[in-house]
């Protein structure tokens, strides 16, 4: 017997993680800066703390990967992306990673390096 049951992905205040990955980050003057490659989720909370976007590269190579504090982005149904109140020199300069240097997570000073970097740019 087929399984009838539709599948709902969104509501009006929640999204599945795979219609996240892979959405458009955008500067508040329409530049696009990247898109979210996954988020990193608090494992006690069940808050997600960041989202990484995947910046620059090209077919997947060389892309840099920028954890950005989730409370930083902002959906734009206008734009169907998120907007993050940053130019892209101020993204150039933020904490970031690629696939030959992942960060340790589990280093707390790796997590206050991303909050300290953001209270400047982003006011918070």
């Amino acid at each position: 017997m087929a399984d009838t049951t539709t599948r709902i992905d969104e509501t009006h205040e929640l999204i599945a993680s795979d219609k996240v990955e892979g959405t458009a980050v955008y500067s508040p003057a329409n530049e696009k800066l990247g898109t979210i490659s996954h988020f990193m989720v608090d494992k006690q909370t069940g808050h997600v703390a960041y989202a990484v976007m995947s910046f620059g590269g090209f077919l997947g190579m060389g892309n840099s990967y920028h954890p950005l504090p989730w409370r930083a982005l902002h959906y734009d149904v206008n734009r169907q992306g998120y907007v993050v109140d940053l130019t892209p020199d101020q993204l150039k300069g933020a904490p970031s990673y690629t696939s030959e240097t992942m960060p340790n997570w589990s280093d707390q000073l790796y997590g206050h390096q991303i909050e300290k970097y953001y209270e400047g740019p982003l006011g918070h």
